[in-house]
């Protein structure tokens, strides 16, 4: 048998092992990750404005020869081609990315046009890629123009057999026309498509004037230009500065605009009229990357939490076109109110965040503004004018010497073909006799006999002065900056023309124009305004009556009916956009809508049903808020205070704690303040009265208050304020309802805090004003 010696080396395995700390380790293999996701993945080149992924599709297809004059061919084919050649990723992140390239309503010049279902602004997703067609458009061809003249670097692709250009050549401005997103590892970018005429004007600026401010280029370039139009909202000056940052978000707003309308007003506020004095509110384009049915689902699900009382249905009419009705529940409905509360509680207005984080031209990413981004896609395409020509004049110096030895084999001919026929080795006997080179030896040798006709001394004579007068020609252009700055204005300029304001494709879908102020939204507003009569219970049961029905003479209601043992309690005339402030005795306020209230059909509800009330708490007081009004709270301590409505309001069933109270202390006063009252009556359980300025309460958020008076025996039973010269006022007892006053009262006027005296004769026995 056969042996086979192995040789025995002195290293072991172990050996190879390297001690390193866990730390470092895993911070440098990250990084490694984290770089190759920035600048091979997820940041687009300012130079074409792609990544990765969407210049292999684009040269892929390019390869299968799939221009705009060419059939389509399966996306399919395309998707194997770009994984098994350029991209080794997955074919379904690939063909997502075509599709995107496609899709006219994601990019504002799509690169690829498609054939069969690509997807819709529903948010539908495309079919399979089996099922789909694509080929290239002329924007993309635009974007490649020059990749056969030495304008760019060829890289191997990831397995080494192929090769794919480093970046695309065309003179097309791709990153700002298209935009781009993307999240990497610590960074991301985030850039809207703009319209292709405004950054070609910006750009000539620029060309022209080296050194111009940032505003000027801000009066060509006006801001985004989506590809579902829209509206940008946002301030000039806010634009402005988003720009010349690289920072920055836009207000982008769906668009009402109601074609069929008969006044022009009406149509450019969406609104259509139906007769009878009714009308709707037409949406024909919605903010940039917002899915239709989601915008559809999120307005009726508003309609159904009742977040939107003022609208009644919504209807999607969309075709091609986008027509999205909105029927108000009332013809009297404020269309204006109608959209601010749209724009409010839906993605109809959104937020698009501008981050110009892209690669330089040696890969770095960073953040630039947009005089900064110009400037370097300026620089990249000058170099690659500069590449296009000197590659042209190798080409013409190729050529050159090849006719030159035509010349002279043409002038010599019977005296070639004497020696081709008679000598073994013709080559260097040509090249001695007639001071060849090798390769003017080579092209003659290597001519075909039908060819010699085609030697006509005029002919190779004038192609080559033709090509003498071009080398001339392109040794000046790359001879001269300013020449090659010509060259580029001349390009944009015709560029332009194809992407004028006059086309289809280039003419502007967003508008920028700040909004007006904003009608003041709020639920409220959103309420039809409607009387009620409020009714509270002793008990806790609340009600609302329509209209402003009479309270009895009591003022509390008595005139409904109540339940077996419970009694009235509160009540009082209101409107359903108002609130109302409920206070019960242990210090705590709540707040409700009238229009939430149960009707006046039965004995109402609890109120407990409706706000979370301590079970233990009585209701102290119900008033209803006023803006800008004040409360005089007052507990049993003879402690109180003033406390302004708008401050004391409470945003959750759970209310608010406003006066703080210890032990078995109770709030028991919440009485209004009229603007006009000037003084405090504050009355103990020991039936002493003290009268004092109204300047001496203060004003707090919360707390215990100050003295309002000193007891020995007893606590504070009630309080009030009024106008000194008009007397203290109370009612006196009995069906009558009389209310008597007092206007002699100068002798109870005290310092705040004082004890007081007995009140004045026929003054309540239940000590209650």
């Amino acid at each position: 048998m056969a042996t086979t010696d192995i040789e025995k080396t002195d290293s072991e395995p172990a050996d190879s092992i390297v001690n390193e700390s866990f730390d470092s380790a895993l911070s440098e293999r990250y990084l490694v990750y984290a770089m190759s996701t920035i600048t091979a993945r997820s940041l687009p080149d300012l130079r074409d404005g792609l990544k990765p992924v969407h210049r292999r599709l684009l040269w892929a297809m390019r390869q299968l020869k799939l221009a705009p004059t060419d059939a389509f061919k399966k996306s399919a084919r395309v998707v194997g081609d770009v994984i098994g050649k350029y991209h080794p990723h997955g074919d379904a992140s690939v063909y997502d990315a075509m599709v995107r390239l496609a899709q006219s309503f994601a990019l504002r010049y799509p690169l690829v046009e498609g054939q069969g279902n690509f997807g819709n602004i529903d948010g539908d997703n495309a079919a399979a890629y089996r099922y789909t067609e694509a080929r290239l458009t002329k924007t993309a061809m635009t974007l490649m123009q020059g990749l056969d003249e030495g304008t760019v670097d060829f890289i191997p692709t990831y397995n080494g057999e192929e090769e794919e250009p480093e970046i695309f050549p065309g003179i097309f401005p791709n990153l700002l026309a298209n935009g781009a997103s993307g999240i990497a590892v610590g960074m991301a970018t985030s850039i809207p498509s703009h319209n292709v005429a405004e950054v070609i004007d910006a750009t000539l600026e620029l060309i022209d004037n080296p050194h111009v401010e940032h505003g000027r280029l801000m009066e060509l370039f006006h801001g985004p230009d989506f590809a579902t139009g829209g509206l940008v909202v946002d301030s000039a000056a806010a634009i402005s500065h988003a720009y010349e940052t690289g920072r920055g978000s836009f207000r982008v707003r769906g668009r009402f605009h109601a074609a069929e309308a008969e006044a022009e007003a009406d149509r450019d506020a969406g609104i259509e009229r139906l007769g009878s004095g009714q009308w709707q509110l037409v949406i024909s384009e919605i903010p940039y990357m917002v899915q239709k049915g989601k915008l559809i689902e999120q307005i009726a699900q508003a309609i159904a939490d009742k977040k939107l009382p003022i609208l009644e249905d919504v209807r999607d009419e969309s075709d091609e076109a986008i027509r999205i009705v909105l029927v108000p529940r009332s013809r009297n409905v404020d269309p204006e109110l109608l959209k601010e509360s749209i724009y409010k509680l839906t993605d109809l207005e959104n937020r698009f965040g501008l981050n110009l984080n892209v690669l330089d031209s040696t890969r770095t990413p960073m953040v630039m503004g947009l005089k900064e981004l110009l400037g370097n896609w300026l620089t990249s395409q000058i170099d690659i004018l500069q590449r296009r020509t000197q590659h042209r004049l190798d080409k013409i110096a190729a050529r050159l010497e090849l006719l030159e030895g035509y010349i002279i084999a043409f002038l010599n001919l019977d005296r070639v073909i004497e020696i081709i026929r008679t000598e073994d080795e013709p080559k260097p006997i040509m090249m001695a006799e007639f001071n060849l080179t090798d390769r003017q030896t080579e092209a003659i040798l290597n001519m075909r006999l039908r060819s010699l006709r085609r030697l006509e001394e005029m002919q190779l004579r004038t192609e080559h002065d033709a090509l003498l007068k071009e080398q001339g020609e392109l040794e000046t252009l790359l001879a001269s900056p300013a020449r090659q700055r010509t060259r580029i204005k001349r390009d944009l300029s015709a560029l332009r023309k194809e992407y004028g304001e006059d086309t289809a494709l280039g003419a502007r879908r967003t508008t920028i124009a700040e909004a007006s102020p904003t009608v003041e939204f709020s639920m409220d507003a959103m309420i039809e305004k409607e009387p009620v009569t409020v009714i509270l219970s002793a008990k806790g049961w609340i009600r609302a009556a329509r209209g402003h029905v009479d309270l009895g003479p009591d003022g509390k209601g008595a005139e409904f009916k109540f339940k077996e043992g419970d009694a009235p309690a509160f009540a009082l005339h209101a409107q359903t956009t108002d609130k109302l402030l409920i206070a019960v005795d242990t210090g705590r306020f709540y707040t409700i809508g009238c229009d939430k209230l149960p009707g006046a059909r039965g004995f109402g509800e609890p109120i407990r049903n409706l706000l979370d009330i301590e079970a233990d708490a009585n209701i102290a007081g119900l008033v209803l808020h006023r803006p800008k009004g004040q409360l005089l709270l007052a507990a049993t301590t003879g402690k109180g205070f003033a406390a302004e409505t708008d401050e004391i309001l409470a945003e959750t069933r759970k209310g608010r704690q406003v006066v703080n109270l210890k032990g078995d202390n109770k709030l028991v006063v919440v009485h209004e303040i009229s603007a006009e009252h000037d003084h405090v009556a504050v009355v103990g359980d020991n039936r002493k009265l003290v009268i004092f300025s109204l300047e001496e309460l203060p004003i707090l958020g919360r707390g215990q208050g100050v003295s309002l008076q000193r007891y020995r025996d007893g606590g504070l039973s009630d309080a009030t304020t009024f106008v000194l010269e008009e007397g203290l006022s109370w009612t006196m007892g009995g069906e009558s309802g009389r209310t008597r006053t007092e206007k002699d009262v100068w002798q109870w006027k005290v310092a705040r805090g004082a004890a007081g005296r007995l009140p004045p004769q026929g003054f309540p026995r239940d000590n209650k004003f």
